[in-house]
């Protein structure tokens, strides 16, 4: 479990249940910024492509009021638990600003982008080059692993059977970490369960891997089911 904890625990307590031993690996320690300021302005909408964006938010923020657009179930629960009229849409960058641009209307007013320092994708530049005003607003930190720690000698033992990647970030620290530990051979044959194509493109050619048939916690679990 690659995740960082804020998001393991549920996921790993619901791996548990179906049978699976699971090892928790952060891959990225989530650091929310302080003394964000955000522009207090009448926002047509709130855009949220993670949930550590609605987690990193500071007190009083004065949001919930707005309409907040989401990206997945796990954004979409971060939202709702925070008291924001939240719905999902799209399943990932890409989606959420198609959805935006077919069913949002450019002169009703900006979009607030809730984001981390670094994003997957460029939601805020598809807006503005469909003439919306968005604003982003980066909430949070993502600082990447140093080591493999525990799990090194899990993948140098065989002990390994499969590694669920959410996105091309972390899977390029995953990479970096099982090339930096002379690990690229014995990580090449274990399963890697990918949440989507961008996400297996940032590991080798010639590892095992395959990708959920939608960007979303139920397909990458049934994904992992298929291939036990």
């Amino acid at each position: 479990m690659t995740r960082p904890e804020e998001d393991a625990g549920p996921l790993t307590a619901k791996l548990e249940a179906m049978g699976h031993e699971v090892v928790m690996v952060p891959l990225l320690s989530i650091r929310p910024r302080d003394g964000v300021a955000i522009p207090d302005l009448r926002w047509q909408a709130i855009a949220a492509t993670s949930a550590n964006g609605i987690r990193a938010l500071p007190k009083a923020h004065g949001l919930t009021s707005f309409r907040t657009l989401t990206v997945g179930p796990q954004s979409l629960k971060a939202a709702q638990a925070a008291g924001f009229m939240a719905e999902a849409h799209g399943g990932d960058v890409n989606g959420l600003a198609a959805f935006i641009r077919a069913e949002l209307d450019p002169k009703a007013g900006p979009i607030l982008y809730l984001s981390g320092a670094e994003t997957a994708g460029d939601l805020e530049g598809q807006l503005k080059a469909a003439g919306f005003d968005c604003r982003r607003v980066a909430l949070y930190d993502a600082a990447p692993a140093e080591t493999l720690g525990a799990i090194a000698r899990e993948l140098d033992t065989g002990g390994l059977d499969a590694v669920l990647l959410y996105s091309p970030r972390s899977a390029k620290i995953w990479r970096g970490l099982v090339e930096g530990a002379g690990l690229a051979a014995k990580a090449a044959p274990v399963r890697h369960l990918c949440l989507s194509r961008n996400v297996a493109a940032a590991l080798p050619d010639g590892w095992n891997t395959a990708v959920s048939a939608s960007p979303d916690e139920a397909a990458i679990l049934e994904l992992l089911e298929q291939t036990a």
